[in-house]
């Protein structure tokens, strides 16, 4: 006599039914945590600002492996203030609400300190620190209304270390830290100020990722032998991938996550320990 076997029943993901903004979205790091929170359940956002052709074709592969997805594309410069607000509130409009921001846009204009102008300096700050703090306020009213959300910061291990040549990109990373502990006190307070308090539900939570060097576009033009150097320096031996950032990402924005607020999440094959 056989068993009688059961249906297959799909697993709920971690982030099943949410909605997320990944700024930086179509590309790299950004692409690898659209895929892996659509995976786990997520209608996605992705949020560009170039390479038009690039973004529809990220949205056409997203349609095909997650069909049951919603994915849209948001394009804007997320280092002027009014297009990260006009982005959130197109998210809102279009998805039904917002819970999860990923902000993980970010540029690097490499000068030695002597040689950094003044553009080079206030662009990058604009882009990857500035932009963070106008998408995070924006999505954070939203979340405060609903008593529910998730805010993840991608860093670098640079914000952590420092870098010759990269004054403003580390900058603008290690600002992400004192924003990402900061946000994550307001939100807490504003919750408990709304009668809100987060209690033992999902809450709203911030938190940040610092990866290390990581295989995407962004190391493509960088030389064999310093690429060999940068790997001696790396305790595992090699550059990390896209989907391991998208991994922890997935993980902090998960319901289950509510207990981790504040945190800086060092993802760096051991570079800083």
């Amino acid at each position: 006599m056989t068993s009688m076997q059961l249906p297959h029943q799909e697993k709920a993901g971690m982030v099943s039914g949410r909605v997320a903004l990944v700024t930086g979205g179509t590309r790299g790091i950004g692409a690898a945590i659209c895929h892996q929170l659509a995976a786990e359940g997520a209608s996605i956002a992705a949020g560009y600002s170039r390479h038009h052709e690039g973004a529809q074709k990220f949205q056409s592969v997203m349609s095909e492996e997650y069909p049951e997805r919603l994915c849209t594309l948001h394009e804007g410069n997320i280092g002027v203030a009014d297009d990260c607000r006009r982005v959130v509130h197109d998210v809102i409009e279009q998805h039904g609400r917002l819970d999860i921001l990923v902000n993980n846009a970010g540029i690097t204009i490499d000068r030695t300190v002597t040689k950094m102008s003044d553009e080079d300096w206030l662009r990058v700050i604009g882009v990857n620190l500035s932009g963070a703090f106008f998408i995070a306020q924006a999505a954070l009213d939203h979340m405060i209304e609903r008593g529910t959300g998730r805010i993840v910061s991608v860093s670098s291990v640079i914000g952590e270390t420092g870098n010759i040549g990269q004054a403003n990109y580390a900058a603008s990373k290690s600002g992400l830290f004192g924003l990402t502990k900061s946000l994550a006190k307001e939100a807490i307070f504003a919750l408990n100020r709304a009668q809100r308090p987060p209690g033992d539900g999902m809450g709203l939570t911030v938190n940040a990722v610092t990866p290390g060097f990581i295989a995407t576009d962004m190391l493509a033009t960088i030389p064999d032998k310093v690429l060999d150097r940068i790997r001696g320096q790396i305790p595992v031996g090699r550059l990390g991938r896209p989907d391991e950032i998208a991994r922890v990402v997935c993980f902090l924005a998960a319901d289950q996550s509510a207990y981790i607020t504040g945190q800086i999440w060092s993802v760096n094959g051991g570079m800083d320990m």
